[in-house]
């Protein structure tokens, strides 16, 4: 292979994009937005609604920032912060309600919060501009409410956490979701609620009423992810992102956000990545800084604590103390020492980087002069003028308790965490290398470092973001690279190595650990060599797909296949697909994704990025064109010219990944050298009879919707073995199998 290499030397990378909605909640940004409610009585129906547990809406039209949207539907949102006897609620507005796709700069719904519980106004925006370092989260700023042209409050503007926003930071939206609220806050000993335990039962459905389920399945998958949590604990990597979860709490406790998790197991989200693991995300966080104080669930604070003792509370108090309500997501990891050294290391750097250097007061200085006259002019808020001035460094009493000033509860609390044990003692890692300096693709890769008074250190590594970063001891024993034996320097070997490297470092002793970086695995290093030409080609097109296959959303698409003819893993990161190679080489740029060694991964060409990183920003042409692929120095690695080709049949090589090409029998994702039916691309899916008159049989359960050649829905079920079709007409229907997310033609004859 020939080596020539294209370098990128040490960088922070971090998953905080700039995503097409952050101008819209852009924190130095003040938002207005007017509502016009149809109706006279639009409170009444709000408050009715409510009362109901009716999730519909109130008819609208709205403006935001000049911006006309017609027909939006409202309705409140939240629990603690809403009340028919208040005026100012917080608001839920749908503006693709009525007119389908209508949306303002990319967002479909708005979440507007009242400001409950926070006098100072700026607990939630500030909470989530630091949480968005660390991990995935939501961005948050202002606006100007108006119903009817009348001022009716300052908002705190918040991105949902909805299919746009796990698109945005898992390049995908279809898997496992839930949003994890209990139908009714159990705040009795031993309340379940959210919090993960196995305690419901063997059965899925008996976790429904305590977790909301937003995708289109997965609820055999959060039982499996529970059973693991709570009863192999050995295997929990393999199904929780561990590392983002430490992050979570560390967040939580060291900011007393106890409106969580931690006190009563609500107010949080987890999605199931690409990698296969689930993903905790941050919610609701308005009353953090030690604004909700009712419980922690261990046996010392369960029924609620001061401000002295949020000042000082323990941020391990779920490993030294009893859980009276389970929290098995804090209790089982504690039990590693690792992990607890870890996610000390998390809050040290949080602590650091906020609050000792007092970042966080003069950011929520900025923020309260940002909204000084907005906050005058809310003649509906919940707090004098005084309270919103003083609250940033004092408390102020409410009605149900005093709520700590900011300063006042974390000046204190960063004193105390600095004095904790395992906050200081860490080792030290520098001089960060690897060699060789020029790699090629499937070469062994040693990464080294200068690392001081540590017992154990690992290197964490991936070769694309579809890839669970895994763990690799790093020696220093003078056989890894790394000088002569208990130099100082410790190394650790990449075996058959991708064109990238993602990675960062881990180091502790008997006191306490260290990240480098020290915001790990949000951010990490990285390293890239080029790939030259043939070493991935592009292997089959469709460009009519009537009925092959369906994307995720169960549309039939053109798709692109790429596959990788090496023995090593390949990322497609700084890779393009283009159908314009005279004019844009770099016309839509590949996402991260790691192809394994004689692999394959499909490109959707819909021009539809909202569904995910792996849909191009282009269709294929049925009439023919030229398709290339490139680096970002335009070095073509593989290019095709294809014809027009007829309804459901491909264009691909033959011999697969080599040869020249012809039309195929589709082999979506698969060797083209053993062409098959189209129902067997579905091997997984066994349905017959096809052609059927009087009944389908599945082989298996499976979680089904039928459609009919119009697209109509005509039947669908749970967990099904059979149909009786014999009402059905003669004619092509289209099966969606729901736990496989696959679509299967078949026949009535």
């Amino acid at each position: 292979m020939l080596r020539t290499f294209l370098l990128v030397n040490f960088v922070f990378l971090s998953h905080l994009d700039l995503f097409s909605q952050s101008s819209f909640y852009a924190v130095d940004s003040l938002r207005e937005i007017r509502i016009y409610f149809y109706d006279s009585d639009w409170d009444y129906q709000l408050d009715n609604l409510y009362i109901q547990g009716n999730n519909d809406r109130v008819l609208a039209d709205i403006v935001i920032d000049g911006s006309s949207y017609d027909s939006v539907g409202v309705r409140y949102k939240g629990f603690s912060s809403v009340s028919v006897n208040r005026i100012k609620n917080p608001f839920n507005i749908k503006l693709d309600y009525i007119i389908e796709g209508q949306d303002h700069q990319g967002i479909d719904k708005l979440k507007l919060s009242n400001v409950y519980q926070d006098p100072s106004f700026i607990r939630e925006v500030l909470t989530y501009e630091i949480a968005g370092n660390y991990l995935p989260s939501a961005q948050a700023n202002y606006a100007n409410v108006y119903i009817n042209d009348t001022l009716w409050g300052l908002y705190t503007n918040v991105q949902a956490v909805n299919k746009d926003f796990l698109n945005d930071h898992f390049g995908n939206k279809y898997n496992p979701f839930f949003k994890c609220n209990p139908e009714n806050l159990d705040i009795s000993p031993g309340g379940e609620n959210a919090n993960l335990s196995n305690n419901q039962g063997a059965d899925s459905l008996d976790y429904e009423p305590y977790y909301s389920i937003k995708s289109d399945y997965g609820w055999e998958e959060l039982y499996n992810f529970i059973d693991t949590l709570n009863n192999y604990y050995d295997s929990i990597e393999q199904v929780l992102n561990v590392d983002r979860t430490l992050w979570m709490h560390a967040l939580n406790y060291t900011l007393i956000n106890f409106d969580s998790y931690i006190g009563y197991a609500q107010n949080y989200y987890i999605y199931k990545d690409a990698t296969r693991q689930f993903n905790p995300i941050l919610w609701d966080l308005n009353m953090s800084f030690g604004s909700f104080r009712l419980t922690d669930a261990s046996s010392i604070y369960f029924s609620g604590f001061d401000i002295a003792q949020a000042q000082n509370m323990d941020p391990l108090l779920h490993h030294t103390q009893i859980s009276v309500s389970p929290r098995p997501l804090l209790r089982n990891l504690f039990l590693s020492e690792r992990y607890r050294k870890m996610y000390l290391a998390h809050i040290r750097t949080i602590v650091q980087e906020h609050f000792l250097n007092q970042d966080y007061h003069a950011r929520g200085q900025y923020f309260q002069n940002l909204i000084d006259v907005s906050v005058q002019d809310d003649t509906n808020k919940f707090y004098s003028y005084t309270d919103f001035t003083t609250n940033l460094t004092s408390q102020v009493s409410l009605v149900t308790a005093d709520c700590p000033g900011i300063t006042q509860l974390m000046d204190a609390r960063a004193v105390y965490l600095s004095a904790y044990t395992g906050f200081t003692g860490e080792p030290t890692i520098s001089n960060i290398s690897y060699s060789p300096q020029t790699f090629s693709l499937g070469d062994d890769v040693f990464i080294t470092a200068n690392i001081l008074d540590a017992t154990s250190v690992f290197l964490a590594y991936r070769f694309g973001e579809n890839m669970a970063f895994k763990k690799a001891p790093m020696f220093d024993d003078g056989n890894h690279d790394d000088g002569i034996a208990n130099d100082g320097v410790y190394g650790a070997k990449i075996t058959n190595t991708s064109n990238l490297i993602d990675y960062y470092l881990y180091a502790d002793n008997d006191s306490s650990g260290v990240f480098s970086p020290v915001r790990a695995a949000y951010e990490f290093y990285s390293i890239q060599s080029q790939l030259q030409a043939g070493d991935l080609v592009i292997n089959e097109i469709m460009s009519s797909n009537v009925s092959v296959v369906a994307d995720p959303s169960g549309n039939f698409e053109d798709w692109i296949e790429l596959y990788n003819p090496t023995n090593s893993p390949i990322s497609t990161k700084g890779l393009f697909l283009t159908d314009w190679p005279n004019s844009n080489l770099l016309k839509w740029e590949l996402p991260n994704h790691l192809i394994q060694a004689q692999g394959y991964t499909i490109v959707w060409a819909d021009e539809d990025g909202g569904q995910g990183d792996m849909h191009a920003n282009f269709q294929l042409s049925n009439l023919g064109e030229q398709l290339v692929l490139t680096n970002l120095d335009s070095l073509v690695i593989d290019s095709i010219t294809y014809f027009s080709l007829v309804n459901d049949i491909s264009f691909g090589r033959s011999p697969n990944g080599s040869g020249s090409f012809s039309m195929l029998t589709p082999t979506f994702n698969a060797n083209n050298d053993f062409p098959i039916s189209v129902e067997q691309i579905f091997n997984k899916a066994m349905i017959y009879p096809n052609p059927f008159t009087e009944i389908l049989y599945f082989e298996g359960d499976e979680r089904i919707e039928v459609r009919n050649f119009l697209g109509q829905l005509i039947y669908s079920a749970e967990y099904v073995r059979s149909i009786q079709t014999s009402d059905w007409d003669a004619g092509v229907y289209f099966i969606y199998l729901r736990n496989k997310n696959q679509n299967l033609k078949v026949i009535k004859i």
